[in-house]
C-alpha cells in the first residue's frame, strides 16, 4: 500500500504516519522502499495503526505506545497491569477534574465578584 492509501484508510494525515515512523511507532517490517525510495506498507499496518490510534485516544502517550511495541509482546498479566494502571490514572484525573468543577461551583455560589476588584466581596 502507498502511504496515501494507508492515510486515507485510517483517516490520518500522511505527516502523522511519517511521524510515527520517526518515533518508532511503525516497526520497519511494515515498510519497504522501492527503487525510487517510495514507501510501501504491508496491509497489516492498518490493524497496527488502528491499535495505536486507540491507545493514543484513551490516554497513552507516544512514548508509552513505543515502549509497548519495543517489548514485542507481553503476558496477559502484564497486559492487565498496564491497562489497570492507565484506568487508575484516568480515574485520578477524573477525581481532580471533579474537585475543580466543585470549586468553581463554590465560587459561583459565593459573593465574590470582580466589580470592585478581583476576588473582592460585595
Amino acid at each position: 500500500m502507498k502511504i496515501s492509501e494507508v492515510a486515507k484508510t485510517l483517516n490520518l494525515p500522511i505527516s502523522t504516519i511519517r511521524y510515527y515512523e520517526k518515533m518508532g511507532i511503525v516497526p520497519e517490517h511494515y515498510v519497504t522502499r522501492d527503487e525510487n525510495n517510495y514507501r510501501h506498507y504491508d496491509e497489516t499496518i492498518i490493524h497496527h495503526l488502528q491499535v495505536v490510534k486507540t491507545l493514543l485516544a484513551v490516554g497513552f502517550s507516544i512514548g508509552e505506545v513505543r515502549s509497548m511495541i519495543e517489548r514485542n509482546g507481553f503476558t496477559k498479566e502484564e497486559h492487565t497491569r498496564i491497562l489497570q494502571a492507565k484506568i487508575e490514572e484516568i480515574e485520578e484525573a477524573q477525581r481532580k477534574l471533579e474537585q475543580s468543577k466543585q470549586y468553581l461551583y463554590d465560587i459561583l455560589a459565593s459573593d465574590i465578584s470582580c466589580e470592585k476588584g478581583f476576588g473582592q466581596l460585595d
